[in-house]
């Protein structure tokens, strides 16, 4: 073919009108993906118009991240754009989700401080599998639940998970990554076992004073509006508070479940379950559950 003629291009004209390198179409052309339309007298390639909108279809399918031996599928007709698309997006959904993960992870390092053991810890424990993730969450709920004999607490705990979504944001892999340490800690697990033993019904009698203080929110808001009212847990208008939530129950029982809860940490740990969630917990009640400890112990002194 003569590389005179106007209706065809060399590679370096190839490379020109569509603002290329040489070595790019070279190696497209070499993959199939560009085949030249003949040769020159001198052996040099040759490519037509049809060749420059070629290219940019390759081009366009590279930029949006298609593999060469993909994009030579579909220029030959043995696959659809839409095929391969659909399988880019499942690839790019997975890795964003692995990126999103390495972000809280990195994240997570970067406000601790951590060291690199840590750092290789928190990797693992957020890129646990779900399985893996719920064996952590089952061999915490028996340990700390296993056997206590309260059938509403055991209806609830066959019911309760806690699971990361198929596509969690930074803020829920964040909050796994500490729940996880946090219930495969034995001295937390001890400390809530502790607690929850101390407001499970003994067989044939009520429930325990001061169970209802981790699942009543108004008892919190009770608190917090005395709180903001500037009574001191000392005063005498604490010992009326105390009256009003818990009238004659026994204050020595419920101060116990309370500072139990307290040194568990409960509070924290209910918060994180809710954040791992995406749900929208009630504000932190540390604060005013250790008043209210403040105030029963005060009490007890009178």
């Amino acid at each position: 073919m003569d590389d005179e003629r106007p209706d065809v291009l060399t590679i370096g004209q190839l490379a020109h009108r569509t603002g290329l390198p040489v070595r790019t179409l070279r190696f497209w052309s070499d993959e199939g993906a560009v085949s030249p339309v003949g040769r020159s007298a001198g052996g040099y390639r040759l490519y037509d118009a049809e060749s420059v909108a070629r290219v940019e279809l390759v081009r366009t399918l590279r930029e949006l991240g298609l593999g060469l031996d993909d994009v030579c599928r579909v220029l030959s007709g043995r696959t659809t754009v839409a095929g391969v698309a659909d399988a880019h997006v499942a690839a790019l959904d997975a890795q964003i989700r692995s990126l999103k993960v390495s972000r809280a992870v990195l994240s997570t390092v970067a406000k601790r401080g951590s060291t690199v053991e840590e750092t290789a810890l928190m990797n693992r424990l957020a890129r646990l599998s779900a399985a893996e993730r719920k064996q952590i969450i089952d061999e915490f709920k028996e340990e700390v639940f296993g056997g206590l004999d309260d059938p509403r607490l055991r209806d609830r705990m066959r019911a309760f998970s806690i699971e990361l979504p198929d596509d969690p944001t930074p803020e829920q892999v964040d909050a796994w990554i500490e729940l996880a340490e946090l219930v495969r800690d034995p001295g937390f697990r001890a400390r809530l076992r502790t607690w929850m033993e101390l407001n499970t019904p003994v067989p044939g009698q009520g429930r325990p004073p001061g169970a209802s203080i981790w699942w009543a929110r108004q008892i919190v808001q009770t608190v917090a509006e005395v709180r903001k009212g500037g009574v001191a847990p000392e005063g005498p208008a604490a010992a009326e508070v105390l009256s009003e939530l818990f009238g004659d129950a026994d204050r020595a029982a419920v101060l116990r479940s309370l500072e139990a809860g307290i040194e568990a940490g409960a509070e924290h740990y209910r918060r994180l379950v809710a954040r791992v969630r995406g749900q929208n917990s009630s504000p932190d009640a540390t604060e005013e559950l250790e008043w209210l400890a403040r105030a029963l112990r005060a009490a007890d002194q009178t």
